[in-house]
């Protein structure tokens, strides 16, 4: 049942978006430095296998497997004329697992940076992004998504130029920066800042928010400084599930099917509307975050000590949360039994 991402809000007051793609690869075979998108044509069925698993887990949104299909990352690996391509088999892998599920499921084309930085700072141009971002979605729109899912970002020129591409092909689209450095993005964006980023473009995003960065807790504040900034927008939240540390050679994510439930719920109050999880969150992760969200009645705006106490210590503090304002607020209480 086709819809887009539009209808599906209109129908639904939370939506669930998926868990992590590269993660979860490795698990199923991904080499160290293996480029994902090649599986597209090499593995479409451990593609498929893993839209599978997240929609099975309750996913509405799945992403597809194109986080760095641009000629900036796939020329890495000496794919750079693959782009659409790869594109759009990963559209296609994605349009049949969402084809064959009798209730809604939205797919969204993933766009992540393109690793190269903008003028002056860099050699590159906006006019060059715009073109390589239209290039990698004209062939995600091409292979049937319902959407641009603009990720991970990090500075403003990106944003804009991202943006801009899927005006130019004609796609709605959506957006979320990595707020990872002391509560800001790595070129200095404050979470609050956000909805600032569109000022001026024809077409606005269907919802905007955070991604990846450092931890649950971290992504709550910075969902809470959006939201209370400006409420009127659709906010989305995808969380690393917990954080990375070394377990011998593997990396592990601290993040347990626990802590991903209270987060998601924490997520509703802080005023997210689209939450999934990020790096580590596996479809049992998932699972455990559609049975919180379908349990949920959103609250009052989490206290920085509910958020702590609930998904762990903060890993940086950001400099807006005002956190003694927030132990001073009382809340609602919900019972999730």
């Amino acid at each position: 049942m086709r819809t887009s991402l539009a209808q599906l809000l209109e129908s639904k007051p939370v939506v669930l978006v998926d868990g992590a793609t590269g993660t979860n690869y490795m698990e199923r075979g991904l080499g160290p430095g293996d480029p994902p998108e090649l599986w597209n044509v090499d593995h479409p069925e451990r593609v498929e296998g893993l839209h599978q698993d997240f929609v099975d887990a309750g996913a509405d949104i799945i992403l597809t497997n194109t986080f760095g299909c641009t000629t900036y990352r796939l020329k890495l690996h000496g794919n750079q004329h693959r782009v659409k391509e790869l594109a759009g088999a990963a559209a296609q892998i994605a349009r049949r697992v969402a084809d064959g599920v009798e209730r809604p499921v939205v797919v969204a084309g993933s766009v992540g940076p393109l690793g190269e930085l903008f003028q002056p700072m860099g050699l590159l141009t906006e006019e060059e992004a715009i073109e390589a971002f239209a290039e990698q979605m004209e062939g995600l729109r091409d292979g049937g998504v319902d959407v641009i899912w603009i990720e991970t970002m990090f500075s403003a020129e990106e944003v804009r130029a991202a943006a801009q591409a899927a005006i130019n092909v004609g796609m709605p689209y959506t957006t979320t920066l990595s707020f990872d450095t002391a509560g800001r993005t790595m070129m200095g964006i404050l979470p609050e800042s956000l909805p600032s980023l569109f000022e001026g473009l024809s077409e606005q995003p269907v919802a905007m928010g955070a991604n990846c960065g450092v931890g649950a807790s971290d992504i709550l504040l910075s969902i809470l400084a959006m939201s209370g900034a400006d409420a009127d927008n659709v906010y989305i939240s995808k969380g690393n599930c917990g954080v990375p540390h070394f377990h011998g050679t593997e990396i592990v994510y601290s993040g347990t099917a626990e802590v991903m439930a209270a987060y998601a719920a924490l997520a509703i109050d802080a005023g997210a509307r689209i939450i999934g999880g990020c790096c580590g969150t596996s479809p049992a992760h998932l699972a455990a975050m559609r049975a919180s969200i379908d349990v949920a009645t959103k609250r009052d705006r989490p206290t920085l000590d509910e958020i702590v106490e609930a998904t762990g210590p903060l890993t940086n503090s950001a400099p807006n949360a005002n956190p003694s304002e927030g132990r001073e607020r009382g809340r609602g209480r919900r019972s999730a039994e």
